[in-house]
């Protein structure tokens, strides 16, 4: 049996602690969520404020509105998306590095905030990351002026592509019990006993 030195013991206690240091990124990305969900907030009153006028516009006036107003709403859906992925990352790093968050596991609405590990919490993010994307995609996809055919002809592919992508991560989010709901019933029954 190994009995560790004095000086092994105190080093393995510090290297132990030493992960505390997490906490610095768990409440830098709080702060910056919390800033991004406050610009976004701000940015859609504006957004909303503006449209106190839109009746009594002409039709050209209108429909630009109209449009800055989409592409309004979508970026502050980007910039909500970008404060979730924040606040999804300070949970993750925090369960995985320093402990569960014990209210946390009895809320049923909070599954999506429960990180059982590394590979869990890169799954989350890269769904987030990827409707980002998304999301810029139309944002930018609002304001597209074809100037030929192949203009439209890569339109039409980065449009395939998206979907590919969106496919593909709803497949592997898909379990294989997923199709047969007595049986995940009848799962559900066996983890509450």
């Amino acid at each position: 049996m190994h009995n560790p030195s004095l000086f092994e013991r105190a080093f393995e206690g510090a290297l132990w602690r030493s992960r505390l240091v997490v906490y610095a990124a768990v409440i830098c990305s709080m702060l910056a969520a919390f800033a991004l969900f406050y610009v976004t907030v701000i940015d859609v009153y504006y957004t909303l404020a503006h449209l106190t006028h839109y009746a009594g516009l002409d039709d050209v006036a209108r429909a630009e509105l109209r449009a800055n107003t989409v592409a309004h709403i979508v970026g502050s859906v980007d910039g909500f998306l970008l404060a979730i992925v924040l606040l999804i990352f300070a949970f993750g790093i925090y369960e995985l590095f320093i402990s569960d968050i014990d209210c946390a596991q009895n809320e049923r609405s909070s599954k999506v905030l429960i990180i059982e590990s590394l590979d869990d919490l890169k799954s989350r993010l890269a769904s987030v990351i990827l409707m980002i994307l998304v999301v810029i995609f139309f944002e930018h996809a609002i304001h597209f002026q074809p100037h030929g055919i192949m203009d439209l002809v890569y339109f039409a592919i980065s449009i395939a592509l998206i979907s590919l992508a969106l496919y593909l991560l709803h497949k592997s989010h898909e379990h294989p019990d997923h199709g047969d709901s007595n049986h995940g019933d009848s799962h559900d029954e066996a983890k509450a006993h």
